[in-house]
């Protein structure tokens, strides 16, 4: 089953595939580069915010149409008038429900996102790249902060990611030179989980996604909750978060199973419960 997501042929569009139980997301706006207008953004909330509540869902996978991934927010379909500056207050209003919320729902949604690159992944595409949990560029891609170089500072997460992943240095290099990181050199940092030949970038995202949704989804969920949580805790609150999750994975079906295919010496078969 697929459905498409859009206004006007012009803003883009969101395009959803369920194929199994993993949820398949496309960004379709390909003479543009995939970059967001309002209303993808919009579309692309709407999607996670009924798979965050899809517990027959055990992953996600988000792809661009094209030979790019996403050039970013679309300042030009997003602003009646490019060349004047945003109304005072219009992005502290707009943003937060927008490209912020979609970040936040990437990477705290429980259930694993895996992303494939390919082309460009800039701005926006590329912070919704580095929120997910597994991203996958083929070696040909390109990683780009703009910000500066448009002469505005960072959002949808960037000045939170980047140190995160890389490192202070390597976040300056990006945010306040603007230096373009190639795939090759992102898996290298650790920006992003693997840069493979363009060729392979479809099986290498098939073997990512196939092990996650076989795993223990309850299970999963709670350990990417737990990894985030403690990167603001202390290692005392980190583990009592974790005895809470443990708690509750422990209350599963898939525990039962992966004790039982312990103790029969087989491979566990979880069903995501």
């Amino acid at each position: 089953m697929s459905q498409n997501l859009h206004s006007a042929a012009t803003d883009g569009s969101v395009t959803v595939r369920r194929d199994g139980d993993i949820l398949r997301v496309t960004l379709d706006r390909p003479a543009q580069r995939n970059s967001l207008s309002h209303i993808m953004v919009e579309s692309f909330i709407s999607v996670l915010t009924g798979a965050a509540t899809d517990d027959s869902l055990r992953a996600v996978h988000i792809t661009g149409a094209g030979s790019d991934f996403c050039a970013g927010a679309d300042w030009v379909a997003t602003n009646s008038d490019a060349q004047q500056r945003p109304r005072t207050g219009a992005l502290l209003r707009r943003i937060p429900h927008l490209a912020h919320r979609l970040i936040e729902l990437v990477y705290t949604i429980q259930l694993p996102v895996v992303c494939s690159v390919r082309g460009w992944a800039a701005g926006l595409g590329c912070n919704l790249a580095l929120a997910a949990d597994f991203t996958i560029a083929a070696n040909n891609a390109t990683f780009w902060e703009p910000f500066v170089a448009r002469g505005f500072s960072p959002d949808s997460g960037a000045s939170w990611l980047l140190p995160r992943l890389v490192g202070l240095t390597r976040a300056k290099e990006m945010l306040l030179l603007g230096e373009k990181v190639s795939a090759t050199h992102a898996a290298d940092w650790g920006l992003i989980y693997r840069a493979v030949d363009h060729s392979e970038l479809d099986s290498a995202s098939e073997d990512v996604l196939s092990r996650l949704a076989s795993g223990p989804t309850v299970a999963i969920g709670l350990t990417k909750q737990a990894i985030y949580y403690g990167q603001h805790a202390t290692l005392s609150q980190s583990m009592t978060q974790e005895l809470f999750d443990l708690e509750l994975s422990c209350r599963t079906a898939d525990f039962k199973e992966g004790l039982a295919a312990f103790r029969e010496k087989r491979p566990p078969r979880f069903r995501g419960r």
